[in-house]
């Protein structure tokens, strides 16, 4: 090798170094930077004819595992999904009350049959009678709350929703103009790691509104789109995404019945979304809630027509009416009941009607026995109306060996296309326990899927950043080795120099 040529690769040795030591600067700049991904900078030997000529140095490039990564991010979209799922049924968990403790559904309905059994025993009793009277309004306002806590929860994933929409469309508009930013440096060959890591930062707020697949393109820019297919732009005029606000009933459903589409250029890709928060919040909105809601209803009408069945229109709308349909869907005629049930007025007005009865009803051989109310002045010990109540009402028959038929369990909801997840029980009682046991097990399973998610995304976060994350031994290693190489190839020059110097000397 000539001595010019020793004294070249020296140089580029020497170039190489300072690149490679600012590299190590920054690195050593950004430890602990959320987010930031360890910058390494590729070299490789140069050489012309055979002859080694130094070396060639690259752009600073990241130092990620892209499989881990998207894994992480994956990961990411399946626990904000149910951490948001969680948070809505924690609140109806909440108004619920724990079973056991007197203030779930059943204990309130329990409470209302030791009322009965205690007016069986009197029926002359004027407080046993405004007991029963209480112990139902008590029932109603428990199925109030319950319907309550359906409605806010529900408009409050369609107001989430609303948000996050804006959100998703301003993470898309971030992406693409780092993207823009990206593609233009590398054209340029310069480095674009410090960008790649921006957009990295954008792509994990945007796993957590949806689920997200993203392919590079040679020339640094982003491809996003669902594992539905649906392809998410990252450039455009005006936002992609559109969801009209609106406020929600137990009537309104999707689509066409006053809950909004989301939509992407005019097509509607609500049920096209799953996983993050959006994915999440379209469940909750469209399906968990609204069956929730269908099931109250179901309980709520089931608990009035049977006291209205034997003579006692004890829970009625606030007209005083028992509401009826065609049937077709089953609920028709009966949607969102289960919020404005109450005890009847003329009862709550007059607490003896709970011991005489409302109503005459004429003998159904296939339904109830007849009844004849206890007329005014009449015995103030009849029990007729009372023993109905605990026979048949609050029983598994309608009469004397015809049983109860069942409350509805498919064709729920305004649409009837909503199904509760348990074959309902004949008696009330089994009813109010299937109906909590149900929900709560639904809260009850959200989070222990979302604790097991979370071990999982904190696994390989951990994972990722070990493999991403500076290390200040590493980078100390690293510029000891750049020291020594410096050293090095500046002895080299010295040397060179110096021969340089003998050779013009011996000329002269």
């Amino acid at each position: 090798m000539s001595l010019e040529a020793s004294l070249s690769s020296a140089a580029s040795g020497l170039a190489g170094i300072s690149r490679h030591l600012a590299v190590v600067s920054q690195n050593v700049a950004n430890v602990g930077t959320p987010g930031y991904a360890r910058q390494v900078l590729p070299q490789s030997s140069m050489a012309a004819d055979g002859q080694g000529m130094g070396m060639r140095v690259g752009v600073a490039q990241r130092q990620i595992d892209l499989h881990l990564q998207l894994s992480s991010l994956r990961q990411a979209s399946t626990v904000a999904g149910l951490e948001t799922q969680g948070k809505a049924l924690a609140a109806i968990d909440a108004v619920h009350g724990a079973v056991g403790t007197g203030d779930d559904l059943a204990s309130v309905l329990g409470r209302l049959s030791d009322s009965f059994t205690a007016l069986a025993a009197d029926p002359s009793s004027q407080p046993n009678q405004t007991a029963a009277v209480s112990a139902g309004q008590a029932l109603a306002r428990q199925v109030n709350a319950l319907s309550a806590a359906y409605g806010n929860a529900r408009q409050s994933a369609q107001d989430a929703l609303v948000s996050d929409v804006g959100v998703l469309n301003g993470t898309l508009g971030r992406i693409g103009d780092l993207s823009e930013r990206i593609v233009q440096l590398r054209a340029l060959g310069q480095s674009s790691a410090d960008l790649e890591n921006q957009r990295d930062a954008a792509r994990a707020d945007l796993a957590k509104l949806v689920d997200v697949r993203a392919v590079e393109t040679p020339s640094g820019d982003l491809l996003l789109a669902t594992p539905s297919g649906i392809s998410l732009p990252t450039r455009f005029l005006s936002p992609p995404f559109t969801l009209d606000a609106a406020t929600l009933d137990a009537t309104s459903f999707h689509p066409g019945g006053g809950v909004p589409s989301l939509l992407i250029g005019g097509t509607d890709v609500t049920t096209r979304l799953r996983e993050g928060r959006i994915g999440a919040n379209i469940a909750l909105r469209d399906t968990t809630l609204p069956t929730f809601q269908a099931e109250l209803d179901e309980f709520a009408i089931t608990l009035s027509r049977r006291f209205d069945a034997q003579g006692l229109a004890l829970f009625t709308d606030p007209s005083g009416t028992v509401p009826t349909g065609t049937g077709v869907p089953p609920q028709d005629g009966y949607i969102g009941y289960a919020g404005v049930i109450g005890v009847n007025p003329a009862v709550a007005a007059d607490s003896r009607l709970v011991r005489d009865g409302t109503h005459a009803v004429a003998d159904d051989p296939a339904g109830p026995s007849g009844f004849s109310p206890n007329p005014p002045g009449g015995p103030a010990g009849f029990a007729t109306m009372v023993q109905r109540v605990l026979d048949h009402v609050l029983g598994s028959e309608v009469r004397p060996g015809v049983a109860h038929a069942t409350a509805a369990q498919a064709g729920l909801g305004p649409t009837g296309t909503l199904t509760a997840p348990y074959a309902p029980p004949v008696r009330l009682a089994g009813l109010a326990t299937a109906l909590v046991g149900s929900q709560t097990t639904a809260r009850a399973e959200a989070d222990a899927q979302f604790s097991s998610a979370q071990s999982l995304q904190t696994a390989l976060d951990d994972k990722l950043a070990a493999g991403t994350a500076v290390s200040v031994d590493q980078e100390m290693t690293v510029m000891l080795q750049l020291q020594s190489a410096y050293a090095a190839n500046a002895r080299v020059i010295s040397a060179v120099q110096a021969m340089l110097d003998q050779t013009l000397q011996m000329l002269r």
